[in-house]
C-alpha cells in the first residue's frame, strides 16, 4: 500500500509488485506497463520538428533500422491492436543505456504517427528501475483524444498500432477522501481511504499500467517490517514503486472519513472496488491531489507531471 519496488516483465509489461511492493499476482492480469521498467525523466518525435503534426501514412518513408546493439532487446510498452486510455505514453526501452552522443540518432529511427495529426514529442526518461538512457517516452501536449489511432515504428524491430478508447480520468482528493471518476462524459463520486500521515500516497498524475484480480502485498518489501502480508483484490497498478488502487477491507470503515493505508488507495468491499477494476484499462488516468511529494516521471508513467516545454527539452533533437 505504498511505494515499493516493482519488477518489469518482458514485452514491457510491469510485473505487479504489491501495493506496498513485492507482490505476487494471481488471477487475470491485464498488462500494459512500461517496457523494462518505469523511470524519472521525459521524451519527443523523430524525423520531424518537435511540434510538426504528423498523420499516419503507410507511404511515409520508414525510419532506418536501429543499430544492432539497440535493436536487440528494444521493447515497446503497447502491443499491436491494444485499446488504451487517454493517458498512455508510447514508451521504448533498450537493453543497454544509450550514450548521450547517440540519442539523437536513435530518435531519428523512432517514428510515431496518428490518424488525426496529434502533435507530440519524445523525451528521455530516467526509469526507476533502469539506467539513464535506457528509456524514451512519447506523449502529446495534452491527453490523447478518444478514437486516436497511434502507430509506432522503429525500423523492422517495432511496428505497433494501438487505439485510444473512451476517456476515463479519476481524481483522488486525499483531503476529502473521495475519488471523482469522469468516464466518457459521466461523473460519479466514490469514497476512498488513502495513505496515512507519514505514509502519504504519491501526489500528481499517474497512469494505469496494468491490473490484477489478486495481488500478494508484503510490507517487508517497502520497509514497513511485518505490518502486513496478505492478498488484496481488484488491484489497479499505478507506479513501479508499488502504488495501487485496490479493494481494502479498512475502506468499509474509513473510506470517505480518513486516510489509514500504507500509501495505496483503498476502496470498499461492497462492489465499489470491483466496479472500478472492471471498467479500468491500461492508459487510464488517476490524479491525486492534496498529498505531498509528486510522483517522479519514471516511477510508472509519471510523464504528465512534466510541463510541456520541459518535456520537449528532454528530446535529443
Amino acid at each position: 500500500m505504498t511505494r515499493g519496488a516493482a519488477a518489469v516483465a518482458a514485452l514491457g509489461a510491469l510485473l505487479l509488485v504489491g501495493c506496498t511492493g513485492g507482490g505476487q499476482g494471481t488471477g487475470e492480469d491485464t498488462a500494459g506497463g512500461a517496457g523494462g521498467g518505469t523511470g524519472d525523466r521525459p521524451a519527443k518525435t523523430a524525423t520531424v520538428d518537435k511540434d510538426t503534426p504528423r498523420t499516419e501514412k503507410r507511404s511515409d518513408p520508414q525510419p532506418g533500422p536501429l543499430p544492432a546493439a539497440l535493436r536487440e532487446g528494444a521493447k515497446v510498452n503497447v502491443h499491436n491492436g491494444q485499446t488504451v486510455g487517454v493517458g498512455m505514453p508510447v514508451s521504448v526501452t533498450f537493453a543497454r543505456p544509450v550514450p548521450a552522443s547517440e540519442r539523437a540518432a536513435v530518435e531519428r529511427r523512432l517514428k510515431v504517427t496518428t490518424n488525426n495529426g496529434t502533435t507530440g514529442s519524445w523525451s528521455w526518461v530516467k526509469d526507476r528501475n533502469l539506467h539513464d538512457g535506457q528509456r524514451i517516452d512519447y506523449r502529446p501536449r495534452a491527453f490523447w483524444k478518444p478514437g486516436t489511432k497511434i502507430t509506432v515504428r522503429a525500423g523492422s524491430a517495432i511496428d505497433r498500432t494501438v487505439v485510444v478508447g473512451r476517456s476515463l480520468v479519476a481524481t483522488v482528493d486525499v483531503r476529502t477522501h473521495t475519488m471523482t471518476v469522469v468516464k466518457a462524459g459521466t461523473t460519479r463520486r466514490v469514497p476512498i481511504t488513502a495513505g496515512a500521515p507519514g505514509m502519504d500516497t504519491w501526489n500528481g498524475t499517474m497512469v494505469v499500467s496494468d491490473k490484477q484480480r489478486r495481488v500478494l502485498m508484503d510490507s517487508r518489501t517497502v520497509g514497513y517490517g511485518d505490518a502486513y502480508k496478505d492478498y488484496y483484490d481488484y488491484a489497479v497498478h499505478m507506479t513501479t514503486s508499488g502504488t495501487y488502487l485496490h479493494q481494502n477491507p479498512k475502506a468499509n470503515t474509513y473510506a470517505g472519513r480518513s486516510n489509514v493505508t500504507h500509501g495505496c488507495i483503498g476502496l470498499a468491499t461492497d462492489g465499489t472496488a470491483r466496479r472500478f477494476y472492471e471498467e479500468v484499462i491500461p492508459g487510464d488516468v488517476i490524479r491525486v491531489t492534496g498529498s505531498k511529494e509528486t510522483v517522479a516521471p519514471g516511477n510508472g508513467y509519471g510523464d504528465w507531471n512534466v510541463p510541456w516545454d520541459q518535456w520537449k527539452e528532454g528530446s535529443a533533437l
